[in-house]
């Protein structure tokens, strides 16, 4: 998947565009939750090397939260890492090149998910 893609899958499925809020860098792009602001995605390029691998080669990366009870059901062979530069307890990052189509769809719906306000029940009177 290409960040062009995922951005039109973030559009389409949730209605959210990326904002940019790092000044000097354009790359980098926050999506979050329209009544919130609170973030479920953030796109950056990294070069690989950080993630362990064996080239300098920088590639777009999508970093996601996940329940807990979540990690350790992907791995490297599906494009998913602990997360560069965020807490890795809640965070994954996900190479975009790596990962299948369905994957970053799934975990980009499980985030946007768990990052959503969370509504208190009522209690009865």
């Amino acid at each position: 998947m290409t960040k062009q893609s995922f951005l039109a899958h973030c559009l389409a499925a949730f209605g959210t565009s990326p904002d940019h809020p790092f000044d000097g860098d354009p790359e980098t792009a926050v999506l979050r939750h329209r009544d919130s602001r609170k973030w479920y995605a953030i796109t950056m390029r990294v070069s690989r090397r950080k993630f362990g691998l064996d080239s300098d080669e920088v590639v777009d990366v999508v970093n996601l939260k996940l329940p807990t009870e979540m990690f350790g059901s992907f791995g490297a062979s599906d494009g998913v890492y602990p997360a560069y530069h965020m807490n890795k307890l809640h965070w994954i990052s996900v190479l975009l090149s790596d990962a299948p189509d369905d994957v970053v769809v799934f975990l980009t719906n499980v985030s946007f998910e768990a990052t959503k306000t969370k509504t208190k029940p009522r209690k009865a009177e």
